[in-house]
């Protein structure tokens, strides 16, 4: 009965020191055994497709297609937002005396953004790059880069909302191969996104954003809403608002709307 008494003891004393040893391993590396914390980093990447295809005939004769890809790409260190847009459109026009089918829409549209984390992973520095080729607009293309700050403002299950906003440089070239000058130099580019969970499942976005200087505004609204179909295919309608007021000289309209309704696959 002793001996067994002195094992138990022996025992208890030993777990004792080993959880004694266990705690002061844990003080010294915390960072090894906090695993679990709240401040752990989900990293993932996301791909998503949207296609839109509308054709009519009669009395009206036209096609469009809208395609577009979208990736959000979460690390330790980085949260990045890509996207590449198309839209390309046939109608039927008058020319000559004759109808005839023509191109009357080609677009290619494309973003960058990375945010790199600072100590509080909300609180970001982040990098922004745009090309922006429209053939029937007054521009050949126009571009843009900025730098600046962002910040994850809220962060809840059903709804999120970020901003960012700094300096940059934009330039517009037209067909001509010549630079505007309104629309070339040193910009001021904010943006602000707000997505939201609806409690019938659908998913609401709504993301805008304007780069200006002393002499032209460009600005982008786009306002979303998607419903689930199935588990990786979705519906989505958006509609999308573009304004330049450097169009003004060049006699088109200053805004430019998309209204669309398209498929999306979410490839992972």
């Amino acid at each position: 009965m002793k001996k067994q008494l002195i094992l138990l003891a022996g025992s208890v004393l030993f777990c004792n020191q080993a959880s004694a040893a266990t705690n002061i391993m844990k003080s010294l590396y915390v960072a090894d055994f906090d695993v679990g914390s709240d401040t752990a980093v989900e990293e993932g990447f996301t791909l998503e497709g949207e296609f839109g295809f509308l054709t009519a005939s009669g009395n009206t004769n036209a096609a469009s297609i809208k395609g577009a890809l979208s990736a959000d790409q979460e690390t330790q260190n980085w949260s990045n937002q890509y996207r590449l847009e198309m839209l390309y459109k046939e109608s039927e026009v008058e020319r000559e005396g004759e109808n005839i089918r023509d191109v009357t829409a080609q677009r290619f549209y494309s973003t960058v953004q990375m945010d790199y984390k600072l100590g509080n992973p909300d609180h970001r520095l982040f990098v922004f790059g745009e090309y922006d080729n429209n053939r029937f607009s007054a521009y050949q293309y126009q571009a843009a880069i900025a730098a600046g700050w962002a910040q994850k403002a809220i962060d809840e299950d059903d709804y999120q909302f970020r901003y960012s906003i700094g300096p940059g440089y934009g330039i517009a070239i037209d067909h001509d191969g010549d630079t505007d000058n309104e629309n070339h130099g040193f910009i001021v580019r904010a943006s602000v996104e707000y997505k939201q969970q609806l409690a019938t499942g659908a998913k609401l976005r709504q993301f805008l954003s304007t780069e200006a200087n002393s002499d032209a505004t460009r600005s982008r609204s786009e306002t979303s809403i998607s419903a689930q179909i199935m588990d990786s295919l979705a519906m989505k309608l958006s509609f999308i608002m573009n304004y330049n007021s450097g169009m003004n000289d060049a006699g088109q309209d200053n805004l430019d709307t998309e209204t669309s309704i398209a498929l999306v696959y979410q490839f992972f």
